[in-house]
C-alpha cells in the first residue's frame, strides 16, 4: 500500500501520535495504530517515535501500512441483504444490531463472518479481523454499506473516504428537547469535534479544540403530539467523524430517538410505545466513483420495517 502523508496542523499540536492516526485514518483502532508505530510503519519527519509522542505543528507524518493480512475469522452462514455484487465490491443493506467485525465480546456472528461465507475474494488490507471493511456503521444503525473484494479497490475507495469525495445520506428520527431552539428547514452544522471532556466514551461538538466536523441537513417531515414534537431529518455528513450525526443533532437539542448514549434525558418526553429499541438512524444511500470503471455509482437501501413502524406510530400519536 502506498505511503500516506499528513502535515500536522495547529489542531493536532500536543496530540499523541497514536491518537492522531485514529483521528485521520478510516477504521484504524488505537491498538492497530500503536502496532504500526511499534513496527516502524509510522515516521515523524523521517524518524520512528513512540505511540505517546506529542505532535508539533508542521511536522510531516508518513504512514506506510503493512502488507495485507489474510482473513482469519471463520465463515458463518448468516443471511445478508445484498444490493449489488460483482468482482470489485459488494453493497449491502445491513440490519441494525449486526456488529461489523469480531471484537472482544463479539467473537463471531458478525458481518465479517457472514461475508467470508458469501465471498471468497475479500480484500485483506483491513487486516485479519476486518477483511474488505473500508467504512462501517454504528451497531444500532441500519442501511447501506460497501465492502471491497480486492486490495486495489480497497486502496482506491479508502482514499475516497479519506478525501471526503464519497457522499452518504442518512435518515434520522429525532425528538425535540425541552429547551431546543427552532431548527431551520435546511442548514449546515459546522463545528469543532472531539472527545467529551467528562464522558470519555462520548464525543462532543462543544469543544474548544478539535477536528472540524460538518453536517448538512434537511427536515423532511414534522410530527407534533400533545406535549412532544419530532422530526424526520435527512442528514449528509461532509466529514466522517465517529458518531457525527448523532452528536451534531443532539447538541442542537434534537437527539435521535432511541439513542441511549446521546439522547437519554429527552426520552421521558415521549410515549413509551413510540421510542424504538435502537437508534433511529438509517444509512439511506451512498455514492462514489467506482474504482474499476471510474464512473459515479449510487446505491440506496429502503427504510427498514422497524423505522417504518416508528413513522406510523409518530403519525398515530399526532394531535
Amino acid at each position: 500500500m502506498n505511503p500516506i502523508t499528513f502535515i500536522a496542523d495547529l489542531e493536532s499540536v500536543g496530540q499523541r501520535l497514536d491518537v492522531f492516526l485514529c483521528a485521520n485514518l478510516t477504521d484504524v483502532s488505537r491498538s492497530t495504530a500503536q502496532k504500526w508505530i511499534d513496527e516502524h510503519c509510522v515516521l515523524v519527519e523521517g524518524h520512528s517515535q513512540k505511540p505517546s509522542y506529542r505532535i508539533r505543528a508542521g511536522e510531516r507524518i508518513t504512514i506506510s501500512p503493512p502488507d495485507p493480512l489474510p482473513a482469519q475469522p471463520s465463515a458463518q452462514e448468516i443471511p445478508l441483504a445484498v444490493l449489488y455484487d460483482e468482482q470489485d465490491i459488494i453493497v449491502l443493506n445491513t440490519a441494525a444490531g449486526l456488529v461489523v467485525h469480531p471484537a472482544p465480546g463479539n467473537p463471531d456472528g458478525t458481518l465479517v463472518n457472514a461475508l467470508l461465507h458469501h465471498c471468497t475474494d475479500l480484500s485483506g488490507i483491513g487486516g485479519a479481523i476486518r477483511p474488505g471493511i473500508v467504512h462501517r456503521l454504528d451497531r444500532g444503525t441500519s442501511g447501506v454499506m460497501v465492502v471491497t473484494k480486492n486490495d486495489r479497490t480497497h486502496k482506491d475507495l479508502a482514499n475516497q473516504f479519506l478525501m471526503h469525495t464519497t457522499q452518504k445520506i442518512y435518515l434520522a428520527f429525532v425528538g425535540r428537547g425541552p429547551n431546543a431552539a427552532d431548527l431551520a428547514a435546511t442548514g449546515t452544522i459546522d463545528t469543532l469535534y472531539g472527545r467529551h471532556p467528562v464522558h470519555r466514551k462520548r464525543f462532543s461538538s462543544r469543544v474548544e479544540r478539535g477536528k472540524p466536523a460538518k453536517t448538512e441537513y434537511e427536515i423532511k417531515k414534522r410530527f407534533h403530539g400533545s406535549d412532544w414534537s419530532a422530526l424526520l431529518i435527512e442528514a449528509r455528513p461532509i466529514t466522517g467523524r465517529t458518531h457525527q450525526i448523532r452528536v451534531h443533532l443532539a447538541d442542537q437539542g434534537y437527539p435521535i430517538l432511541g439513542d441511549s448514549l446521546y439522547g437519554g434525558r429527552s426520552a421521558r418526553f415521549f410515549p413509551e410505545s413510540i421510542l424504538p429499541p435502537r437508534t433511529a438512524l438509517h444509512a439511506k444511500s451512498i455514492s462514489f466513483k467506482h474504482p474499476g470503471t471510474g464512473k459515479k455509482v449510487f446505491f440506496q437501501a429502503p427504510l427498514p420495517d422497524d423505522l417504518t413502524d416508528l413513522e406510523k406510530e409518530l403519525n398515530e400519536h399526532m394531535r
